[in-house]
């Protein structure tokens, strides 16, 4: 194991006494492998879990009993974030890069195009809810590609692009 500065000690010791789970950067200062660990010590409160598929966070009171909660009961609560492009191929993504023969900076197009944020739902530690329907949006008739971006609760984030055809409006 290697030696922990005073201050790399002071940062593990704050999360200890915080009952929170240690970031990667201190778990890998503490164990040389890099597999999943979880530290246990006496007075550890409360600790998640996977089971049967299903996240559970498992917890002891001041009185020593035991509590899971299921975190997960819904397809919905594997879900931390997800946003709408209603117009995903309007803007393309451009690079700049030193021409080969001229020596001169060039922008070129790298074929793909950039996620413009135009709606979201989000979950907060305050409000866990998600909404699960985005806000109506006009769109001009014709064909275009709608993305929609979706973040885990792990972090892993996930786009699908949509071909979709706007029809006129007819009276």
């Amino acid at each position: 194991m290697a030696r922990l500065t005073e201050q790399e000690q002071q940062e593990v010791i704050r999360f200890l006494e915080a009952d929170k789970p240690l970031p990667d950067k201190c778990r890998f200062l503490l164990f040389a492998d890099k597999r999943e660990v979880e530290l246990v010590w006496n007075g550890k409160t409360s600790r998640i879990v996977v089971e049967k598929g299903q996240i559970v966070k498992v917890s002891k009171d001041a009185k020593g009993i035991v509590k899971r909660e299921v975190l997960t009961r819904e397809w919905t609560d594997w879900i931390d974030y997800w946003a709408v492009d209603f117009n995903f191929e309007n803007k393309r993504e451009i690079i700049r890069v030193k021409g080969e023969e001229t020596g001169e900076w060039e922008e070129r197009w790298t074929g793909d195009y950039i996620f413009e944020n135009e709606w979201q739902s989000f979950r907060t530690k305050k409000d866990r809810s998600l909404e699960l329907t985005s806000v109506f949006h006009e769109c001009t008739p014709g064909r275009r590609k709608q993305a929609v971006k979706v973040v885990d609760i792990f972090g892993n984030d996930t786009m699908t692009i949509v071909d979709v055809s706007i029809g006129n409006k007819k009276g």
